[in-house]
C-alpha cells in the first residue's frame, strides 16, 4: 500500500512557512507500523534530513515527550495520541455515526467504517469490523488508496475536476487485482459518476473477494467531510453490485450518512449505474 507523504521543507516561496517545524513533523510522520523504531540515521534518511538536523529534531521531540530513546533507537510515546485525538474530538459526525454503525454491522454481519480523505489516501476514523475482513488488518488510523476504495471515491467526487486530475496524476495507479480500474480517464469518470448517483461501490478492485459500498457525509455547505461504508465478501448479496432499489441495504449507510450529515444527504434513489469498464459492473 502507499505510504503517506509527510511534511517537506518549503521551496522558499512562502515567507510564513517554518522549515524547522516542517522538519520536526517529517520525522514524527516517519514512524509507523513499518518503522516503529528508528535510529538517528534511519530518521535522517526517511525524512531527507542531515544527521545533525535529525539529531536536533529527535532530541527536541524526546524533551517534549513525543519520542523515547532506548539505546540507539527512538520510538513514539503514547503522547502522540493527543494530536490525533484533538482532531477526532472535533469531528462531531463520528460520534453521531458510531452507534448506528455498530447497529448496522450487527444486523447485517458486515464491517462498517468511516473515513476522511487525505490527499490520495483515505484514513480510517471509525471502524466496526465483522469477523471476516480484508487480509490486511484495518483499524482507526489505517490508510488505503482513495481512488480504489468506495470510501475514497465517495469523497473525491466533491472536489472540482482539476483537483481530481491533479491528485490522480500524482500517484502511480497499481493493478491490485485483475479488476482494478487502471485507466486514468475511466477512474476520473467513475469518481464523477459516483458523485452524481450519491454513492460508490467498489467491486473487488482493491482485494479479490471484497466488495464495499460507501456514501459521503456532508457539512453545512454540502461538501464531503467524510464517508461511511459497508464492506464484505463479494458473494454476499448484502453488498450488491446492482444498485439497490429503495428499501434495500444501500439504505443502511444512507441512513447513517443522513443522520451524521450537518445538512442531510442524498435519498439513495438516483440510480445511474449500469454499463461496464475494465470488465466489471460500472456500479462500483
Amino acid at each position: 500500500m502507499m505510504m503517506p507523504s509527510g511534511p517537506r521543507p518549503d521551496d522558499g516561496h512562502d515567507k510564513e512557512f517554518m522549515n524547522t517545524l516542517a522538519k520536526g513533523l517529517a520525522v514524527l510522520s516517519a514512524f509507523g507500523k513499518q518503522r516503529p523504531a528508528m535510529t538517528l540515521s534511519d530518521a535522517a534518511a526517511v525524512a531527507n534530513l542531515s544527521r545533525a538536523t535529525a539529531r536536533r529534531v529527535l532530541r527536541t521531540l524526546a524533551r517534549l515527550g513525543y519520542v523515547v530513546q532506548d539505546g540507539r533507537a527512538f520510538s513514539l510515546t503514547p503522547r502522540v495520541l493527543e494530536l490525533g485525538f484533538a482532531y477526532l474530538s472535533g469531528q462531531d459526525w463520528i460520534d453521531r455515526a458510531l452507534p448506528m454503525m455498530k447497529e448496522v454491522s450487527e444486523q447485517l454481519g458486515e464491517s462498517c467504517s468511516g473515513s476522511i480523505l487525505q490527499g490520495v489516501e483515505i484514513v480510517y476514523v471509525a471502524r466496526v469490523p465483522a469477523r471476516r475482513i480484508m487480509s490486511t488488518a484495518l483499524a482507526v488510523g489505517s490508510r488505503l488508496p482513495a481512488f480504489h476504495t468506495s470510501l475514497g471515491r465517495a469523497q473525491l467526487g466533491y472536489l472540482d475536476g482539476a483537483e481530481i486530475w491533479r491528485r490522480l496524476r500524482s500517484v502511480p495507479i497499481e493493478p491490485y487485482t485483475p479488476y482494478t480500474i487502471t485507466d486514468m480517464q475511466a477512474l476520473f469518470d467513475r469518481v464523477r459518476a459516483d458523485r452524481a448517483q450519491g454513492f460508490s461501490i467498489v467491486d473487488e478492485e482493491l482485494e479479490q473477494g471484497l466488495r464495499s459500498i460507501a456514501v459521503p457525509v456532508l457539512d453545512r455547505t454540502g461538501q464531503a467531510v467524510g464517508a461511511i461504508n459497508l464492506s464484505g465478501p463479494a458473494e454476499n448479496p448484502i453488498v450488491s453490485v446492482r444498485f439497490p432499489h429503495k428499501g434495500s441495504h444501500i439504505e443502511q449507510p444512507m441512513r447513517i450518512s443522513r443522520r451524521s450529515n450537518f445538512t442531510g444527504g442524498h435519498d439513495g434513489t438516483n440510480d445511474q449505474g449500469g454499463g461496464r469498464k475494465n470488465g466489471r459492473c460500472n456500479s462500483r
